[in-house]
């Protein structure tokens, strides 16, 4: 046993003595799957504390022949996988953890040699009749020979495959070394039985074509069948809530969001640290600081800032993940910036609709810490704005409502290209910021009676406020927009959802540069009842 070479168990046995921790272990009924097949390579990729390195050392700890490990998984779920016995403890494991390789820039130009020499030097110690290697040997030339004397393969678990990418966000000639020694390592490699890679980015791209491309990718934007194994479902958060005597709206409110495959997740180390001080604040900020948000919100492509000024607002923005490069650096676009902060965890992302959006109130004030510090004029004073501006809305009270969306259009004007209907939906949705606390996340173009409504906010459920179902006219007039709500039936759908519905109808004029604002509770008569 060694410390890459068939490792111990003692990184997983530490994870189960843990305060809390939920059981995962089922991932291995699909690795076990994998063993030995033409697709038995794995890429997963995360954002930081997500649960991949632990997801790595159970691995290690099951398939390791350096331990033994069948009293850690008793009573575990992988005991009822049919293949469990049959791999327990059973292979050949090389557990690389490659942030361990490369501790400053001064590494970067030496970490593939002392991987290399490092792996070569424990399989000398595990093979001590290996002829024709030495610790000078490549990794991959001491590999085949081994394999080629005994037939023992082996199964690979790389930690932090990509950091590689983000230490040398712009030394493309160590990122491409690096990707060429993973290439020869493991494309075509007989002594491969299965490859299992975990890191926060996918796997890196030129072009239109991976890099590495006999991996299977399962990623924030493509989770596949992995959905579950990394984060907690909302099963998982709800029962822990239960034992600690936690309120689960509460947990909800502030860490759900994240959409995997049709599951809603949560990020482990928040609920985690929120279970165990019983306070409900932004955990995230231990491990990321506002500084990486703020570098790719600021970047200069079009329709960025109202993107994200859009999501801050609540709203969703529909994004094209397939051209990013998994990089750092390699952006043409601001579906490129959108899709890199779903990978970091800033957005999640709905595969259905190919919509981003911020997840949580927890993230939400990462991007408001953004806001306040770095430099986007006038935002901040409009979202402060927002609350007097909900109760107006509830008051009935159409001329505030209108004033204060005068004050926030003219608050984001240098933000926001406003001269269409897009842009009014925008600065809407920033003056209803404070919605989030009462309602779930407004629903744009709502299909309802003969046509859609523009922005919808529904209550949230225990949650005892009005419906708002509002219509937005360009150079027209607020009281055509009343008019078209009740004519087209737009507030028919939600009848039945909650109690009170008010009306809002909104139109800027642009000669006038101002706006008008009318609302209306709405008639619920009993034949609509």
């Amino acid at each position: 046993m060694g410390i890459y070479v068939n490792p111990r168990n003692t990184a997983f046995r530490k994870a189960l003595n843990a305060d809390i921790y939920i059981d995962k272990t089922d991932l291995i009924a699909h690795t076990n799957h994998k063993i030995d097949k033409p697709d038995g390579f794995l890429c997963v990729s995360r954002p930081r504390r997500f649960g991949k390195s632990m997801a790595a050392d159970m691995l290690a700890a099951y398939y390791s022949k350096g331990c033994e490990s069948e009293s850690l998984f008793a009573g575990k779920k992988a005991e009822q996988v049919e293949s469990f016995r049959t791999h327990l403890n059973r292979h050949n494991v090389i557990r690389l953890d490659i942030q361990r390789f490369i501790e400053t820039n001064r590494d970067l130009g030496t970490f593939i040699a002392q991987i290399e020499h490092s792996v070569v030097e424990e399989l000398l110690e595990e093979f001590p009749g290996l002829k024709g290697v030495d610790c000078h040997t490549r990794l991959k030339t001491a590999l085949e020979k081994l394999f080629n004397h005994t037939e023992e393969g082996f199964i690979f678990i790389l930690d932090e495959w990509d950091c590689v990418f983000r230490m040398a966000k712009n030394r493309y000639d160590i990122q491409k070394e690096y990707l060429d020694f993973l290439r020869g390592l493991f494309k075509g490699a007989e002594y491969v039985e299965l490859a299992y890679m975990t890191g926060i980015l996918p796997i890196k791209k030129y072009g239109e074509h991976s890099a590495i491309n006999i991996f299977s990718e399962y990623s924030m934007v493509d989770p596949k069948n992995l959905g579950s194994y990394f984060g907690f479902t909302s099963k998982e958060v709800r029962e822990q809530c239960l034992v600690h005597k936690v309120d689960y709206d509460e947990m909800e409110k502030w860490y759900d969001g994240y959409i995997l495959g049709g599951l809603h997740i949560y990020n482990p180390k928040s609920v985690i640290d929120a279970l165990i001080w019983k306070k409900m604040k932004s955990y995230w900020t231990g491990t990321e600081t506002y500084e990486a948000l703020k570098v790719y919100i600021d970047m200069n492509f079009d329709g960025l800032k109202e993107a994200v000024v859009t999501m801050l607002g609540n709203g969703c923005c529909k994004i094209d993940p397939t051209t990013f490069q998994n990089d750092m650096t390699t952006f043409k676009t601001k579906d490129d910036v959108l899709t890199l902060l779903v990978h970091l965890g800033y957005l999640t992302y709905d595969e259905k609709t190919n919509n981003v959006s911020i997840p949580n109130q927890e993230i939400i004030e990462e991007f408001v810490r953004v806001v306040n510090v770095g430099g986007w004029e006038g935002l901040a004073q409009a979202l402060n704005r927002s609350e007097e501006l909900l109760k107006s809305t509830w008051s009935l009270d159409g001329k505030a409502v209108a004033d204060g969306v005068q004050a926030i259009h003219s608050e984001t004007a240098s933000m926001l290209q406003y001269n269409n209907e897009t842009a009014l939906t925008c600065t809407l949705l920033i003056a209803y910021y404070s919605a989030k606390a009462y309602y779930i996340n407004p629903v744009m173009e709502l299909p309802s009676g003969k046509g859609f409504a523009d922005v919808v906010y529904l209550p949230k459920k225990h949650m005892d406020r009005p419906a708002l179902v509002v219509e937005l006219k360009w150079d027209q007039s607020a009281k055509g927009a009343l008019s078209q709500i009740k004519e087209k039936g737009y507030g028919d759908w939600i009848l039945g959802y909650t109690g009170d519905v008010l009306l809002v109808g909104i139109n800027y004029d642009k000669e006038k540069k101002s706006h008008e604002c009318i609302i209306e509770k709405m008639d619920i008569s009993p034949s609509l009842c």
